[in-house]
């Protein structure tokens, strides 16, 4: 029987510890790729969602009446959960959203809309997104929640 020297076995193990690591860096940069693109997802509805409101609060402060509007979402980004939140504080108000089931406070993800009081949540799943707009105490109002 032949025996294996040593320096082919080194040999050996160098060249599964190079394509181990050259594996696990391509895996790596996949996955940076994959989130990229779904921030990109989560942001391009987040510009619709604002869009929406601009149009629902534009509306509803022309005619003086109440607006209900639906806009249909998709159940998951990529494979990820994710939410929207709309909120306002003395200044401005705008939607926000980021992963997972929790909402969060102060995400990066912002995108500003028209000033007005605006509260409410919508978390990834079945059922489309349900706006109501209206005047309420002569301030303008818009509402976001699921519709299921």
């Amino acid at each position: 029987m032949p025996s294996i020297t040593p320096s082919y076995l080194y040999t050996f193990i160098a060249l599964l510890a190079v394509s181990s690591l050259l594996v696990f860096s391509f895996i790596a940069y996949a996955d940076v790729l994959r989130f990229s693109s779904e921030i990109k997802q989560l942001k391009n509805l987040m510009d619709n969602v604002a869009a929406k409101s601009t149009e629902l609060l534009t509306l509803t402060l022309t005619t003086n009446a109440t607006a209900d509007a639906y806009l249909q979402m998709p159940t998951v980004i990529g494979n990820q959960q994710y939410w929207l939140q709309i909120r306002n504080d003395s200044a401005k108000a705008w939607v926000e959203g980021g992963f997972g089931t929790t909402l969060m406070e102060g995400t990066d993800l912002r995108v500003y809309v028209p000033e007005s009081s605006a509260n409410g949540y919508y978390v990834g799943g079945y059922g489309a997104l349900h706006f109501k707009c209206y005047f309420e105490a002569d301030v303008l109002q818009i509402l976001l929640e699921n519709s299921g």
